[in-house]
């Protein structure tokens, strides 16, 4: 393997302008992941979609969580550096081509495009940034990241919605062209060249069985909660059935190769894999949290949409504010018991959702959103980097894709869980009581179960992250003999 740049124990002269360089990157993809949503009643109008238009967003988030562990191999294999800006270049590619898209499916094969640039912006992001700075510092420097990463997430429904007022909804994706240039210039002139794994073959079976296997079960869990399809659908359980089975083959081909895709020897590592596993029960928590509360808002408090979206802006608003903190105090306490405590305050903003109720006003959803976010800030970032200062420097690249892809994948397995506990409760309560399911009564105990369940979750992810035990030095390299 190549030298890198810095050890695993230093900081780059440059490590500043790093951060700011792939901050800035970051935003304009977290930022591309919501501004499109709200855009959506508008192409399914005028390009004719139909029910169909939900592939605009599928596709994309298909495509990102099926090859962000790929890209991260990648990333490894060629360097980080030229496998960014390559990431770079396609997304702004893909946003051009989306901008230009006549039809539905041109738009989705498209988005397809845009999706593979945006997967290798978000899996190798956190490894320039583990490459750049200290140990000590990662936390801070990701936890500036998260603050980036919730700016996006709630300016994007902002922004898009003045785009959409003015030039139409071609105007969110031609948007990201000029944007994208600068990025790309900026990350050919400040990013520093990276470490590489020389002397190894890419394993395309694993790749292969690893992408296959995802978005088969990606898309039976994306379709199991719809009313069209439902979990006994034979194609759902088709979709379900081969996932497992393509994610099981994965696993038995990357134990048996001599050259795999993903050293599965990584997750011998009790802190790198409590890290993945508590940010797993976090994010399932979250994509629940964003399917359920929209509903609640609108349809049983009676908001508008616009005041709705305003009162959801509390979340992400204390997450930005409250990651940096998280990161300045990774460097100054324990990440077990800072982690550990971030997902407690957050188990217990959960708990308190589950009480809601249609006499509550606007004001009790945002003291309840802030709580959640609140224990989430202090969760994310020391969690993060004490995953990238266990992995041993020649897998950081994995690593830092896998903690990319279990956000990924938390969402929409939590989105899933979710429609699953509130349909069945609502079912289960209305076929009692001999009342329709959109009865008040049975929408709120639906609810209140999903949040029960979401609560539970994230105290199992306090326990997971209290046992990774005390901080440990951060792993040396591991050769290809090792593994």
């Amino acid at each position: 393997m190549s030298s890198p740049t810095t050890s695993a124990t230093s900081s780059s002269p440059n490590k500043w302008i790093i951060l700011g360089t792939v901050m800035f990157g970051t935003f304009m993809s977290t930022l591309d992941s919501s501004i499109v949503n709200i855009a959506l009643p508008t192409i399914r109008r005028e390009l004719a979609a139909g029910d169909s238009v939900e592939w605009i967003v599928l596709c994309y988030l298909l495509t990102t969580t099926s090859t962000l562990l790929i890209m991260g191999k990648l990333s490894d294999w060629v360097g980080r550096r030229q496998l960014y800006i390559t990431g770079f270049c396609v997304f702004v590619l893909g946003s051009l081509l989306c901008g230009l898209a006549w039809s539905l499916w041109s738009l989705v094969a498209f988005r397809v495009v845009q999706g593979l640039g945006a997967a290798m912006i978000f899996a190798i992001g956190p490894a320039i940034i583990g490459d750049a700075f200290a140990p000590n510092e990662r936390g801070q420097a990701l936890g500036f990241m998260g603050s980036i990463v919730a700016a996006g997430s709630s300016a994007g429904p902002v922004i898009g919605g003045l785009l959409l007022g003015k030039f139409g909804w071609t105007s969110i994706f031609f948007v990201n062209v000029p944007i994208g240039l600068i990025a790309i210039w900026r990350a050919w002139t400040i990013l520093p060249e990276t470490p590489k794994v020389s002397g190894q073959r890419f394993d395309l079976v694993g790749a292969g069985l690893f992408l296959l296997g995802v978005i088969s079960l990606l898309t039976g869990l994306d379709f199991g909660p719809e009313p069209r399809y439902g979990w006994d659908n034979p194609l759902v359980i088709f979709l379900l059935t081969t996932g497992a089975v393509l994610l099981a083959l994965f696993l038995f081909w990357e134990m048996r190769i001599r050259e795999p895709m993903l050293r599965l020897g990584l997750f011998r590592i009790w802190p790198f894999t409590s890290a993945i596993l508590a940010a797993f029960c976090g994010f399932v928590a979250s994509g629940g949290n964003l399917f359920v509360i929209p509903f609640f808002l609108q349809q049983l408090l009676g908001l508008t949409p616009e005041r709705a979206g305003l009162v959801l802006l509390a979340g992400p608003l204390t997450l930005s504010l409250v990651a940096p903190l998280g990161g300045y105090l990774s460097s100054r306490v324990s990440t077990r018991w800072l982690s550990s405590f971030g997902l407690l305050i957050t188990a217990g903003g959960y708990f308190a959702f589950s009480f809601l109720d249609t006499a509550w006003d606007w004001n009790d959803v945002v003291w309840r959103s802030a709580l959640v976010s609140m224990g989430f800030g202090l969760f994310q970032s020391p969690n993060s980097s004490s995953a990238l200062n266990a992995a041993p420097m020649n897998q950081r690249g994995v690593a830092s894709s896998m903690i990319a892809f279990m956000r990924n994948l938390g969402f929409v397995v939590g989105i899933a869980l979710a429609a699953a506990v509130w349909y069945s409760t609502r079912n289960r309560y209305a076929m009692a009581h001999q009342v329709t399911y959109e009865t008040v009564a049975a929408q709120l105990l639906g609810m209140h179960y999903a949040y029960r369940v979401m609560a539970g979750l994230v105290l199992t992810g306090a326990i997971i992250s209290f046992s990774r035990g005390r901080a440990t030095k951060p792993s040396p390299p591991v050769t290809v003999s090792e593994a």
